[in-house]
């Protein structure tokens, strides 16, 4: 039986208890539904034990990760929260922001965590599992789930008039048992644990009537070999083992199937690297398919299910799970213009210009195919953000990035990234404009999602920094710059 199927008020408690194996430890988690209007509503837990040897009842249900202590386990939230009012995808539009670097890392978004591991070799959370004592890990990471992202920042984004967040998970971070898969259900060498926080981040949202992306960010094995898939690599297997791909499928049945009435979108998986290859193409053209299947079976027709252009460009999707043969199907469209010196040699002006380039396209697919969306896109136009390119590598802004006798220079880092007290007031008239003219393109076609709500050290990557610095109004639909594409 579907959540949403269920009959009106009654209480559906759920116990999902799993256990891994990382050295001697055991680690458990395990949930709480209620459904209330007819929706679930998810409670985290209420009365936190002491990890594997806690105990458990229908009135206080812990999760936990692996040796974590109640200090470290989130309370719980209101267990009666109204139904959103219902999101009208196809009319209304998506106005959204990433929450980057909390339940994924991401070296740059937070440098400070990977510093204060003391381990020049941990660049992800791969290998912060594989090189760092596991409980020590997960103090850490049980203080950064606590803090990175509050209920304040749920309330912070609504009033910004935002009304949509995307919210990356790892696989790992989903509590798959034995019953749910055929395929492995070990998140080695990852430490799980995040969970908990993202069912609370749910009831956030549903609290401040905003709208949730769920975002499949990393699979087994790496869809793409970049360190916010959780693995850095140059070897990326996600797409070469078919057992990587089933449990990747049978992850998002599992998200569908315990979570889908809190989620309204179920993106299937972040950037997959669909570049690498005809026979990568072809798994990720046939994952969309088994995905899209898969959430829509588990959740029933009214989830939405979203999937990217896997860096082939919207046309490659054309004609592709659209309408009557697939419901409500999105796609993710991610614009950068930073990775390389192409890109970097562009004026201010040229940056704008070729964002405006993506007008047409973007609209002529959305018309005819699927509902497009820019999922990710920033305000930056360098790559000086410390670590955007990986820890410890550099920029190739200022030629730091893999230096050579041929490495281009763009120019000195400084007052570009960092702290915005140290912008030029021409940088930030930019920032604006180019702020403005991303937003006219998502407004064109169904929405956008920037990328993202906070960065430690980078304001120019960061909404919250932005409208704290004057360049993102707080009033998304303010302009100061009406037409930009049209030059009026």
């Amino acid at each position: 039986m579907h959540l949403r199927q269920l009959p009106f008020n009654l209480l559906l408690i759920c116990q999902i208890l799993i256990f891994v194996l990382t050295g001697s430890s055991e680690a458990r988690q395990q949930c709480r539904l209620q459904v209330h209007n007819a929706q679930a509503v998810l409670e985290p837990p209420t009365n936190p034990g002491t990890g594997a040897t806690s105990t458990t009842s229908s009135d206080s249900m812990v999760a936990t990760g692996t040796s974590s202590t109640s200090s470290s386990t989130p309370s719980s939230t209101s267990s009666s929260l109204p139904a959103p009012t219902p999101f009208n995808y196809g009319s209304d539009k998506i106005r959204g922001v990433n929450l980057g670097g909390w339940l994924v890392l991401e070296p740059w978004i937070t440098p400070s965590f990977f510093e204060n591991t003391g381990n020049d070799n941990i660049v992800d959370e791969f290998t912060l599992g594989q090189l760092m004592d596991n409980d020590a890990a997960l103090n850490m990471l049980n203080n950064h789930w606590n803090t990175w992202i509050t209920e304040d920042d749920f309330k912070a984004i609504q009033a910004a008039g935002l009304n949509h967040v995307r919210i990356p998970v790892g696989y790992w971070s989903v509590p798959l048992t034995s019953s749910d898969t055929n395929t492995s259900t070990s998140p080695a060498p990852y430490i799980p644990g995040a969970w908990p926080y993202l069912l609370k981040a749910l009831n956030w949202a549903r609290k401040h009537s905003i709208h949730v992306i769920l975002d499949l960010h990393g699979a087994p094995g790496s869809q793409n070999g970049y360190d916010n898939s959780g693995q850095r690599t140059d070897n990326p297997v996600w797409a070469v083992n078919s057992a990587n791909v089933t449990r990747t499928v049978d992850t998002l049945r599992f998200i569908a199937e315990n979570i889908g009435g809190m989620v309204d979108v179920v993106e299937l998986l972040n950037e997959a690297a669909g570049f690498r290859g005809d026979d990568w193409a072809a798994v990720v053209r046939q994952f969309w398919l088994d995905g899209y299947g898969a959430v829509k079976q588990a959740a029933g027709q009214g989830i939405k299910v979203m999937i990217g252009d896997a860096f082939l460009g919207v046309n490659s999707w054309t004609n592709f799970l659209t309408h009557p043969g697939a419901q409500d199907v999105l796609m993710d469209f991610h614009e950068y213009q930073i990775f390389s010196d192409l890109e970097l040699n562009r004026s201010f002006d040229d940056h704008v210009s070729f964002a405006c380039g993506y007008m047409q396209s973007l609209s002529s697919y959305a018309s005819s195919n699927l509902w497009t969306v820019v999922g990710e896109w920033s305000n930056a136009v360098t790559d000086c953000a410390q670590w955007l390119n990986g820890r410890g590598v550099g920029a190739r802004w200022d030629g730091t990035w893999f230096p050579g006798p041929t490495s281009q220079v763009h120019g000195s880092c400084t007052n570009f990234t960092g702290s915005y007290q140290g912008f030029s007031g021409d940088y930030k008239t930019f920032l604006r404009r180019y702020w403005e003219v991303q937003v006219e393109i998502g407004e064109n076609i169904q929405g956008w999602v920037f990328w993202t709500w906070k960065a430690e050290n980078a304001d120019e990557w960061s909404y919250q920094k932005g409208l704290e610095g004057g360049w993102i109004p707080q009033d998304p639909t303010n302009r100061l710059y009406p037409n930009i594409c049209s030059g009026s």
